[in-house]
């Protein structure tokens, strides 16, 4: 079963910048990737100024945590409806229990959202528990069918760099593509909307 210390970034970052720009190879080669079934779109969620939670915060309780203003709640819609008319069609909407992801995730449109405490941020926990949930993430994903997606993801840049060692702009985030028969996941960078755009 690969690691995570397995994943290599296989595509330029280029490649996905056209991704809502005008028709060209590279479009359409992303368009083919974004509709496989061996795709897992790890996404952070959309805008949400500031950074970690609040010292109140409470899961489940929407007024003690960061979450999306006006700019990030638009951008997960554009995100959404860009993403369908690429012909993303994901068969698993997963998301963070924090709710800026769950906004984003329903925001997007893409499908009912699933609950998955594997996605929760730990950006201020300790090293041991940060390590211990990469790996059981690392671990869920290894057990998605590559045959049965693609497959949502919405989560925190902590844990999409955690993961795959990208950084991750607000609905940005990693382009996963799931190995057939134990080989080696191939991961690139999914560059968030252009400001404005």
């Amino acid at each position: 079963m690969p690691s995570r210390r397995h994943l290599i970034c296989a595509l330029p970052a280029a490649w996905l910048t056209l991704v809502f720009r005008p028709a060209s190879a590279q479009t359409a080669a992303l368009t083919t990737a974004l509709r496989r079934p061996d795709t897992v779109l790890m996404l952070r969620h959309a805008r949400a100024p500031g950074v970690g939670d609040p010292g109140n915060f409470k899961a489940g309780d929407c007024a003690t945590q960061r979450n999306l203003d006006a700019q990030g709640r638009s951008q997960a819609k554009l995100l959404g409806q860009r993403l369908k008319a690429a012909g993303f069609r994901p068969t698993l909407v997963a998301s963070s229990a924090w709710c800026r992801c769950q906004d984003t995730a329903r925001l997007m449109d893409l499908g009912p959202v699933r609950t998955e405490p594997l996605l929760n941020s730990f950006f201020n926990t300790d090293r041991a528990t940060k390590d211990a949930q990469t790996d059981k993430l690392s671990r869920y994903i290894d057990g998605l069918d590559p045959r049965g997606g693609p497959y949502l993801l919405v989560t925190h840049q902590v844990v999409i760099t955690a993961l795959t060692g990208l950084g991750a702009e607000s609905a940005g985030g990693a382009l996963i593509e799931l190995p057939a028969r134990g080989g080696t996941r191939r991961v690139t960078e999914f560059p968030a909307l252009e400001s404005g755009g």
